[in-house]
């Protein structure tokens, strides 16, 4: 998907693309700590998604996901759900909110052929896409150390996935095609800046839900009474985890935060291992391990570059 460089004179994150407007040093450390926190919420909705992919269809399971937001985003904005559907951007919420689906729809369809692991290692590919998006269409740059600790993280990436090993089922396929999506949409969320948090969130909820609701009906089957636990878990889980990215998009630049998206490798094994009993293996731990040392290498190197102005 094409995304379209921002007009001369729009405000990127906080500085305006002739400079006379710096980024806040503290917003880069805010941003990566709401990230961090956003992707450890995504990788449990991720589990739950995968819990229900044993009974469930991946249209039924997306719904689920979206309908459940819709329920939290309407308890919690109540009278003021339609006034803030306004949008300066509407053309722009439109397409994030579908490249948001997108990266649910594919992802959560992997999940029932493939390991939550290995799935997310793969659609971890999306930081190096946003960073990349970030300098060609948000004018960001991308120094040398940036590049080796996403170069690093890639490669921790491909260690857990090893091509040849059994991973490649054609399902991976799906999240490689998700981590494109993914990263569109984050770098349209940049674009969308100038609305309020909520407007975005209710934009993404009401896209996702009414077209999941759309093609639901064709896929349906009954939930039963134990697993109706897990429908709610999905849409809490979703809803906050989405406010939390949209916020960390919203106030740090793209390609200092994305690097941290790989922490979401540990946590899937982590999940993995906890519910269904799969320990990873050698090779995952030192890919995991490459993935969060890039990720700290990085965020220090912002650290050190904010004390010494």
């Amino acid at each position: 998907m094409a995304l379209r460089p921002l007009p001369r004179g729009f405000a990127l994150f906080g500085r305006e693309r002739d400079g006379t407007r710096q980024l806040s040093r503290s917003d880069q450390t805010q941003g990566i700590l709401i990230l961090c926190s956003a992707i450890f919420l995504f990788t449990l909705m991720d589990a739950t998604a995968k819990y229900l992919g044993q009974f469930y269809s991946p249209a039924q399971v997306v719904w689920a996901r979206f309908m459940g937001n819709l329920v939290v985003v309407l308890l919690v904005f109540r009278t003021r759900f339609l006034p803030m559907l306004r949008s300066r951007h509407p053309m722009f919420q439109f397409w994030r909110a579908v490249t948001q689906l997108a990266s649910v729809s594919l992802f959560f369809t992997s999940l029932k052929y493939i390991g939550i692991a290995e799935a997310t290692a793969i659609m971890d590919m999306n930081p190096v896409l946003i960073t990349l998006g970030g300098a060609l269409f948000l004018g960001e740059t991308i120094g040398w150390r940036r590049i080796l600790g996403i170069v690093a993280a890639m490669i921790g990436a491909m260690i857990i996935i090893r091509p040849g090993a059994g991973v490649f089922h054609p399902a991976a396929l799906l999240p490689l095609i998700g981590a494109f999506t993914f990263a569109a949409g984050a770098l349209l969320t940049r674009m969308v800046r100038a609305d309020a948090l909520g407007t975005s969130l209710i934009w993404s909820v009401m896209v996702g839900a009414v077209a999941s609701s759309a093609v639901v009906p064709f896929f349906w089957e009954p939930i039963r009474a134990e697993h109706l636990w897990a429908y709610g878990l999905i849409g809490c889980f979703g809803a906050a985890s989405q406010a939390l990215l949209i916020r960390a998009f919203s106030i740090a630049e793209a390609g200092a935060i994305a690097p941290f998206g790989y922490t979401g490798v540990v946590w899937a094994g982590v999940w993995g291992w906890l519910f269904w009993g799969v320990l990873p293996d050698i090779w995952t731990v030192i890919g995991a391990a490459i993935i969060v040392g890039a990720g700290i290498y990085i965020w220090s190197r912002e650290k050190k570059l904010a004390e010494h102005g």
